[in-house]
């Protein structure tokens, strides 16, 4: 997630603008800002870069025997991390008169809060599974290609 005060100045420039709509228009503009911004993080992960544009931290290898266990397929599946935590099924967006949330969805949402925030989890959910340390890899957060894009629809809503 990006620093409270970028995401404090893009608040208050967007509530100044938009004081000016009226309730249904401010409703319909934050159902499309929240689908465009989805979009936009969904993109991001696709991309493995955190918002600041630095890649994700790579995975850590395998130790051990347990490396050639599967090795078959998951070469054939291979690709990026979060494949499907940006799916639309996982990475949500509601919207309302007033606000635009965009976040995970049940499981989903403390697999990504592990990853974002870099805490200690386990590896699988059976007893005796060890605990790891994992990078913090930012899957929501600002760009400002994303503040630039929701700016440029709140001022195409007023121009309307």
């Amino acid at each position: 997630m990006s620093d409270a005060g970028d995401f404090a100045a893009l608040e208050a420039e967007l509530g100044a603008i938009m004081a000016a709509v009226s309730p249904d228009r401010r409703a319909g503009l934050a159902v499309r800002m929240g689908r465009a911004l989805r979009q936009a993080q969904a993109r991001r992960i696709a991309e493995q870069k955190n918002p600041d544009g630095s890649p994700f931290a790579p995975r850590k290898p395998r130790e051990g025997g347990r490396a050639r266990r599967g090795a078959i397929r998951r070469r054939a599946q291979g690709g990026p991390m979060f494949r499907k935590l940006r799916l639309v099924q996982w990475l949500r967006n509601e919207a309302g008169t007033d606000e635009v949330a965009v976040g995970f969805a049940g499981a989903a949402g403390r697999i990504a809060r592990i990853h974002q925030l870099g805490l200690r989890d386990r590896v699988s959910g059976e007893p005796g599974a060890p605990e790891v340390t994992y990078a913090a890899r930012v899957l929501l957060g600002f760009r400002q290609a994303d503040i630039d894009m929701l700016l440029g629809m709140a001022a195409a809503e007023i121009a309307r």
